[in-house]
């Protein structure tokens, strides 16, 4: 689902002129003069004002017979894993301890330097060092649970016990042999209409859902692994699969509630607040004095609207649904327009 309400014509024309990822989902932008419809942040050649035609939707792009753009791929989430890498990430999730060289990728009609490109732009790291933080993750979890360290390198395809030492302090701050003292925040990202999400989960349950173009994102993550003693490392999470599925029957319009275990460590006093933005039902609002009164801290407003902003688990627990006294949009760590969208979208629901 996308949003209805199209911003102006002039702010989406900058937007498109200056490939701002920020208007992701918001709107796609169709082009007289060669019939193709793109994403605001396509990279293609940017047209006359008078010759770009705008929809809040892929469908209704095609609906009114442009064509998807092969640069930009509207028809993708922004973030998904483009057809030349589905088969090769299917076979790195199938094996996470999977050792690839440059000639393997060549066997498999890849090249080193695209692939190195492409993680690097969607996640911050390479290609390899994604696969060497997962076998880290891996072995963490063997020893964390009572494996033997050799176990845990020997499986995730270490052949040497030193060498394995090294990459693993040097991931994670501490030696193989503290693991059982430690904790690490499995992190992946998940995909969603408004651009792709960075989730952390631990143990526990799910620390971290947040867009992965906010701002104060590292901080965050700073943030949590100080409170949780923890290191964040890319991998799998049996909490994962429960987060993706409610996520898209949210954004389906077919999930009102979430279900899933959360680890929200914080002060009391955050904990209150958090615990309070929950009760907020699907497709209300509250102001901040609202929020306060419900704390049983009626002067508190400002403290309330800073662990609102504190919140690091984004749309499960609903900061989106607090609102100025004035009925005016505030605050919102992944801006703005997407608090806008996600109160028309549960409005719609």
């Amino acid at each position: 689902m996308q949003a209805t309400t199209l911003p102006d014509r002039q702010t989406m024309y900058e937007a498109l002129v200056n490939k701002d990822s920020q208007f992701e989902g918001i709107f796609f932008a169709a082009i007289k003069t060669t019939g193709i419809f793109c994403r605001p942040t396509c990279t293609a050649r940017k047209p006359k004002p008078e010759n770009v035609e705008y929809f809040p939707t892929a469908k209704d792009a095609l609906a009114h017979g442009y064509r998807a753009c092969k640069r930009c791929h509207p028809l993708r989430l922004k973030g998904e894993f483009p057809d030349w890498l589905k088969t090769l990430m299917e076979e790195v999730s199938s094996n996470p301890e999977i050792r690839l060289k440059n000639a393997d990728l060549t066997a498999r009609g890849l090249t080193s330097s695209r692939l190195r490109r492409w993680f690097l732009k969607n996640h911050g790291m390479t290609f390899q060092a994604y696969l060497r933080m997962q076998r880290i993750n891996n072995a963490f979890g063997i020893i964390r649970h009572g494996g033997r360290v050799a176990d845990g390198a020997y499986e995730n395809g270490y052949e040497s016990l030193s060498g394995f030492g090294q990459t693993f302090k040097k991931a994670t701050g501490f030696a193989p042999v503290e693991s059982q003292d430690k904790a690490v925040i499995s992190i992946t990202r998940v995909l969603t209409p408004l651009g792709p999400m960075l989730a952390g989960a631990t143990e526990k349950g799910i620390c971290l859902l947040e867009f992965a173009d906010r701002r104060m994102l590292e901080t965050q993550l700073a943030r949590l692994r100080k409170r949780l003693n923890a290191e964040t490392l890319p991998g799998k999470s049996p909490h994962f699969k429960t987060l993706d599925q409610q996520l898209k029957e949210y954004f389906d319009g077919k999930r009102k509630t979430f279900d899933l275990p959360l680890d929200t460590p914080g002060t009391d006093f955050q904990q209150l607040v958090w615990k309070e933005l929950q009760t907020i039902a699907f497709g209300t609002t509250r102001s901040y004095g609202e929020q306060a009164k419900a704390i049983g801290r009626p002067k508190a407003v400002r403290a309330v609207a800073k662990a609102n902003g504190d919140n690091r688990i984004s749309i499960i627990i609903p900061c989106h649904r607090v609102i100025g006294a004035d009925g005016k949009l505030t605050g919102y760590g992944g801006g703005l327009w997407r608090k806008e969208w996600l109160l028309e979208h549960e409005t719609r629901v």
